[in-house]
């Protein structure tokens, strides 16, 4: 016999969270586990001095549902965390560190510089570790990675010599995107262009003879005025009428008095500017092929700092870039060379970490040749290897690789992989090695030195998937490579589908002969209400952590869960956290009610079902059949609304109401008590398991107040998740209870528009139409006493006749009673005893009146088509169902007051 189990009245997830995560973690929950088909996810690893913002706590929600989900249908599940080096980020974080102490990392020297950076990467792993937990992530963490680390390490060197040796690494001297802040080269994918206000500036620059007397001028216009010191030719279209006869002339340069020539090339625009174009090679990507075309000279004109070197008249030297811009304009105009400015926006590129305006800049760099990588990689999802989620992310895939660029994999930084590549002084010549050398292979001499650059941070995070386990000792026969490789899914944000993605495709093909992962599920950005993204300059910003010691972990994951719809970005305010907040106070106020109900009762086995329970049974197998579909299809947004759903309105609203009638039961012996109790708590614990991945906290704490006859295992999450079971389909079971729910629901909307209180019992009296008539009569009949309780029913009658009979239009409406007319059945509500019949009319009057204006501004609001093509469609549908409602609401209260008049 059962006692009363006693939750706590009030939801109270900070109570519980923490004490939960570490009875799962202490327990081993999160290992992989079984002998089935594995199920492998990487996390996307976050920067190690970064702390997680609202996109990292949707990525790892989204995550740990899928972990969660397939762990529980008993699929050997391994999630792996770690976290990235992160090279510029890491560096800036110190070198700002010591600015605030007075130093500089060159004072500091590198290898105490290297010391700091550990210093601080531990300091912050820890935090983002507490973060995870926090959030819920069900991680092994006895498998934790960091790009840094020996065994990663390894495998980024054996990955750097492979590809010397396939001839897919080279280095040489190319014009790159350079960040003056973070004093290194950056590649193309990691530059973000930004429409910024700027000037074009129209200057002239004289034609001159073989004498050097000036025999006209040609005018040009640029940006950035203060390149032309590092001019090397000027530039016109070979079909230009306006230029023919320059080409292969040459101008005198102003201010710098060099000679340079005119060059006729297809490159030039004719339609912009003038027409004519200044080529500057070390400091345009553009210019630098007009300049390969034509053999021109190249003029690099900055410091790696970003100031003017020696290359420059020296009135110039030392200057920053725009202290020279406004210099070198007002030369110009003092020599009459300048002619006018006008305002334009054009896109500028940036630096994605500092956010510095980046400059091309000629340095010496390694590249890896990336067209061949790419085409396996293209190839490999043509043949179906990969599949992305939603599928238009395949165009991008695709354009991407077929217009992919060689990839610059050094960068001029302290912190990061140094590049294993060494150069003799005494030879000249460059060795790669798997190891660290002390003499020249080729000559024998000990005057080596190692590159001093290190591998861009991207260059560890391509090789992920596989080096996170262990494949640079894929030899060994316990190594998780062989287990868990390739993975089962990637989910990620398709902000860095280039940087990441692709590449790690690329790496997986090459150096393992398989595509790292199946699945790719890239969800959308974080965004506010009004649609911009969250940032600190805009204040815009939410805290994951403050959210969950505000609502909890399980409002986290459920509400933006909830909202992830694939291919659309999610907007959101903190308000919007109250609707996973309220579900899993929901969770917690039913089982509570179920569990402190349970006082003297036994559970019985395989307990009979009444047809309520067997609907309730068909609802949880359609559930979780959709659900299963759902989340197999990364469809987050719909396997929420279907556990909402379900939930809610299936088993709170429907279900549980609807067992206070046995729990009621004056049976000898308890007997029907019992055997509803049994039923009831049954399917809560069935329950409990199907909403699991998406709400872990709340669902774990509530099933382990659960009696032991009701518990599979210790805790839930090592439970079964629900499957689809057909002899559980009750498909006529569900026809006939939804025709009971249609007519209390209308009862239910009558008592509300009447204002009728829950104490008020009405009489109604119901006859049935349609086709089963007979047998939805006789249903409604063997269940009169579940209408009445969910109805608020004194009285249920039933009218032998059949609804919608003939002569049923002219006929007398009884006195008192409002018709209620549905699909299949006809009510007579008797309200006369409950309310003032003319004051309710009067009432209904007015508000038709009311409703009826409101309905006409919706209508014209929707069939404007500025409305319509500005608006947000969000919006746009949202008006568009508060139409839907307003003129089903219309069309019920003409119905109650036709029948009272």
């Amino acid at each position: 016999m059962l006692t009363a189990i006693e939750l706590e009245k009030a939801y109270d997830p900070k109570r519980f969270e923490d004490d939960v995560y570490r009875k799962w973690n202490d327990s081993g929950a999160f290992a992989p586990r079984g002998g089935g088909e594995s199920f492998t996810v990487v996390i996307p690893p976050p920067n190690v001095t970064g702390v997680l913002h609202l996109g990292h706590g949707l990525n790892n929600s989204l995550q740990d549902i899928i972990i969660r989900f397939h762990r529980m249908r008993g699929e050997k599940t391994l999630w792996v965390p770690g976290t990235d080096h992160a090279g510029i980020a890491t560096q800036n974080v110190v070198e700002k560190r010591l600015k605030a102490r007075g130093q500089s990392r060159r004072e500091l020297g590198r290898e105490k510089f290297i010391e700091e950076t550990w210093k601080i990467k531990n300091e912050h792993h820890a935090i983002i570790s507490r973060q995870l937990k926090k959030i819920g992530a069900s991680v092994d963490w006895s498998r934790e990675r960091f790009t840094f680390d020996e065994g990663l390490s390894r495998a980024v060197r054996e990955v750097f010599v492979t590809l010397y040796e396939r001839d897919l690494l080279y280095k040489g001297s190319y014009l790159v995107n350079w960040c003056c802040s973070c004093g290194t080269a950056i590649s193309d994918d990691e530059v973000e262009r930004e429409d910024t206000p700027g000037k074009m500036y129209h200057i002239r620059y004289p034609v001159v003879d073989g004498a050097g007397h000036t025999e006209c001028f040609v005018e040009l216009a640029t940006t950035r005025p203060e390149t032309m010191l590092g001019d090397t030719a000027v530039a016109v279209h070979p079909d230009d009428g306006r230029y023919s006869g320059l080409a292969g002339k040459t101008v005198m340069l102003p201010l710098v008095g060099r000679e340079i020539p005119i060059v006729a090339d297809s490159y030039v625009d004719r339609e912009f500017g003038t027409g004519v174009v200044k080529i500057t090679p070390a400091h345009d990507p553009n210019d630098w092929e007009v300049a390969k075309r034509h053999n021109l000279p190249v003029i690099n004109i900055l410091t790696p700092d970003g100031r003017l070197n020696d290359s420059v008249p020296e009135k110039y030297r030392g200057m920053t870039v725009a202290e020279s811009r406004g210099r070198v304009l007002a030369d110009l105009a003092e020599g009459g060379f300048f002619i006018k400015d006008e305002p334009i926006i054009h896109a500028v590129g940036h630096c994605y970490r500092c956010h510095t305006v980046i400059e091309p800049f000629l340095s010496e760099q390694w590249f890896v040749r990336m067209k061949p990588l790419a085409e396996k990689a293209l190839a490999s999802w043509k043949r179906g290897e990969i599949v992305f989620y939603p599928r238009k992310w395949e165009n991008t895939y695709a354009h991407w690789l077929a217009n992919i660029r060689d990839w610059c994999i050094s960068r001029q930084l302290w912190w990061g992989h140094r590049i294993p590549a060494w150069t003799c002084s005494a030879c000249g010549k460059t060795a790669v090695s798997r190891t660290d050398i002390s003499a020249c292979p080729h000559c024998g001499s000990a005057l080596v030195e190692q590159d001093p650059d290190v591998l861009d941070t991207w260059f560890s995070s391509w090789l992920w998937p596989f080096s996170v386990l262990g494949w640079e000792n894929a030899s060994c026969t316990a190594s998780d490579y062989k287990t868990f490789y390739p993975t089962s899914a990637l989910v990620t944000a398709y902000d860095i589908i280039f940087f990441w993605v692709a590449r790690m495709i690329m790496a997986g093909l090459e150096f393992t002969g398989r595509a790292p992962f199946r699945d790719i599920y890239i969800h959308g950005l974080i965004r506010d209400k009004k649609g911009r993204k969250m940032s600190k300059s805009l204040g815009n910003g939410l805290d994951p952590l403050e959210l969950v010691d505000e609502f909890g972990a399980d409002a986290l994951k459920f509400t933006l869960s909830f909202m992830c719809a694939q291919g659309q970005d999610i907007l959101i305010d903190k308000e919007s956290f109250r609707l996973g907040s309220k579900f899993a106070n929901k969770i917690w106020n039913a089982s509570r009610y179920i569990l402190m109900n349970l006082e003297g009762r036994t559970l019985v086995k395989d307990p009979a079902q009444l047809p309520v329970d067997r609907w309730i049974y068909s609802r949880l197998n359609e559930a979780a059949k959709y659900v299963d579909a759902a989340l197999c299809s990364y469809r987050f947004n719909d396997a929420a609304q279907k556990c909402y759903e379900f939930f809610w309105n299936d088993f709170c609203d429907w279900y549980v109401e609807a067992t206070k009638l046995s729990m009621k039961s004056s049976a000898e012996g308890g007997v029907e008590k019992d055997r509803a109790a049994s039923v009831l708590l049954a399917v809560l614990a069935e329950s409990l398991k199907l909403l699991h991945p998406l709400l872990p906290f709340v669902t774990e704490e509530i099933y382990a107040r659960l009696p032991d006859e009701c518990k599979e295992t210790e805790m839930l999450i090592n439970a079964a998740y629900p499957r689809f079971e057909e002899k559980r389909r009750d498909g006529e079971g569900e026809e006939l209870f939804s025709f009971l729910q249609n007519l209390v629901k209308q009862i239910r909307t009558l008592r509300a528009e009447c204002t009728i209180t829950p104490d008020k019992r009405l009489s109604c009296t119901v006859k049935t139409g349609g086709e089963r008539s007979a047998e939805k009569a006789a249903f409604l009949e063997e269940n009169a006493g579940l209408v009445k309780l969910l109805a608020g029913l004194g009285d249920l009658a039933f009218d032998p006749g059949r609804a919608g009979s003939g002569g049923d239009e002219g006929r007398e409406v009884p006195g008192g009673a409002i018709v209620l007319a549905g699909q299949d059945f006809e009510a007579h509500v008797y309200i006369a005893g409950a309310v003032d019949i003319k004051a309710l009319a009067e009432k209904f009057r007015r508000g038709l009146e009311r409703d009826k204006k409101y309905t006409a501004a919706l209508e014209a609001k929707i069939a404007n088509p500025n409305f319509v093509k500005n608006a947000p469609p969000e919006l746009v549908d949202g008006e568009k169902q508060k139409l839907d409602e307003a003129r089903e609401r219309t069309c019920v209260i003409e119905a109650y007051l036709k029948s009272m008049t």
